[in-house]
């Protein structure tokens, strides 16, 4: 049976996530670059993707709660908690980027979180070796998602492209974190599903 302090702390994590501003430990990456002078078209399809990034990090923080709270390992939990630690400042850089656009955050982040907080406590139940599974083969995704993302930014919004490329950096490191911890290959029909609810949520947070 869960810790009912554990929920509450959870649920708090939850509240901050979605109604807090994030902050960051280290310096945003291209903050020290020139602003680019974008036209609207640019500068929207700019502040659209890095709004799909946003959610892409609401999701992930809450993937890594609900896995979190359910994982029974030390060291599952530990990497689970480092790598939502360094979510939280992907979160807070591209909601920085997103206002220096003058774009606006998803409306379904709320939705979002909750749908993946659910996910990634189911995952967790299932057991360490899976939960951690799933933690790598997400994170791949988001590479493979991330690097997209670096052919459709504006070329001279470098501003943008540093703080994907950092992001890039660090999710390949948390995938290599989970597999080192004894992750176990997800079955084809699992990626198969999480790239389909990846499309459902990037094509909607483009636009909403």
């Amino acid at each position: 049976m869960l810790d009912p302090d554990k929920l509450i702390v959870a649920f708090d994590k939850g509240l901050r996530t979605l109604f807090a501003p994030a902050i960051s430990v280290r310096d945003t990456p291209g903050e020290l670059l020139r602003e680019p002078e974008l036209d609207e078209t640019a500068r929207q399809k700019s502040a659209a993707l890095m709004r799909v990034n946003h959610t892409g990090e609401v999701c992930a923080q809450a993937l890594y709660q609900g896995q979190a709270l359910t994982a029974r390992d030390t060291a599952a939990k530990q990497a689970l908690e480092r790598a939502a630690q360094e979510e939280t400042e992907h979160l807070a850089w591209t909601e920085q980027r997103i206002a220096e656009l003058g774009g606006r955050k998803s409306v379904l982040n709320p939705l979002f979180y909750t749908g993946s907080f659910a996910i990634g406590a189911l995952a967790g139940l299932l057991g360490d070796k899976w939960n951690l599974g799933f933690l790598a083969e997400t994170e791949r995704q988001v590479v493979a998602h991330l690097q997209g993302h670096l052919q459709e930014l504006p070329p001279e919004d470098q501003k943008s492209r540093a703080i994907v490329e950092q992001m890039k950096t660090d999710e390949a490191s948390h995938a290599a974190s989970a597999t080192h911890h004894g992750a176990a290959e997800l079955p084809a029909p699992a990626k198969a599903a999480m790239k389909l609810s990846s499309k459902v949520m990037t094509r909607t947070a483009y636009w909403l």
